[in-house]
């Protein structure tokens, strides 16, 4: 079975770095889907057929799937089979206990579902994160600072040593990734922060949510990893791609628009 690590690279070697966001809400899903006898896995079979050849890979939202119960774990089963063991799979489940029960979440997400990567908070400390460095054909990207405004509430708390509370989480993950199976979850409409901290990110690779639809620019992120010549960078697009259209043309619009991100990852690289 090929390593997480080896597909990333390969995926970042042909300049792939959008990865599609699977949030599947049936709220937005056209007529057409809403009449199948499962509409979420319609929906992210579709959304699939059409971007698989230009995806870095897949973000899997559980929440949007556990929302439907039984069934939707099914679905997640099913849409995880359908993308197949060659693409990059992220588990965004932001998992973060101690114990037993994060080695049950590590054999969860990476055993039964067999995703690719997961993302997890700290806040619990080492042993929250230690049952998922086991798994080193796996990554774990690890909250840093994230794209949502109550970011401020803790992550960007400053402490004794005039550091902010997210960059001591960074100097923890580089201090933990022994194995080279971590990475960092980094928001793109944190631009300042990012630019100030990007040359301490070392060889982790980073998901950046937050392009988009909450507002963070492509163009000055793409820029700037090239800029400092880091290649391994991920720009995660949810509702950006898979909602560019409600009605039943969705699959066609969401194609071209993961082009056209593509073509603005080229377009901005130096």
């Amino acid at each position: 079975m090929i390593s997480a690590q080896t597909k990333l690279v390969t995926q970042f070697n042909q300049n792939k770095h959008i990865c599609v966001g699977l949030d599947p809400d049936k709220s937005k899903f056209p007529l057409s889907v809403l009449t199948s006898d499962n509409p979420v896995f319609q929906f992210n079979k579709e959304i699939i057929d059409a971007t698989k050849d230009l995806a870095l890979g897949y973000k899997l939202n559980f929440a949007f799937f556990e929302s439907e119960g039984i069934k939707g774990i099914d679905t997640l089963y099913k849409t995880i089979e359908y993308i197949g063991q060659n693409h990059f799979i992220i588990g965004d489940a932001k998992r973060g206990d101690i114990g037993n029960t994060a080695e049950k979440y590590a054999h969860s997400l990476f055993n039964e579902f067999k995703v690719d990567a997961s993302t997890l908070h700290p806040y619990m400390g080492f042993d929250s994160i230690k049952p998922f460095l086991i798994y080193s054909d796996k990554l774990n990207f690890i909250l840093v600072l994230t794209s949502n405004p109550g970011a401020v509430d803790f992550e960007k708390i400053r402490l004794e040593n005039n550091k902010f509370l997210y960059q001591e989480v960074l100097n923890k993950v580089i201090k933990w990734n022994e194995n080279a199976n971590l990475g960092i979850v980094f928001g793109a409409t944190q631009i300042t922060e990012l630019e100030e901290n990007i040359s301490s990110f070392e060889k982790l690779p980073v998901l950046l949510p937050g392009v988009g639809a909450q507002g963070g620019s492509l163009e000055e992120v793409v820029k700037l990893f090239s800029q400092h010549k880091n290649n391994r960078f991920i720009i995660n697009s949810s509702r950006g791609i898979i909602y560019k259209s409600k009605e039943n043309d969705f699959a066609e619009k969401a194609r071209i628009e993961i082009i056209k991100l593509n073509q603005t990852v080229l377009e901005n690289k130096i």
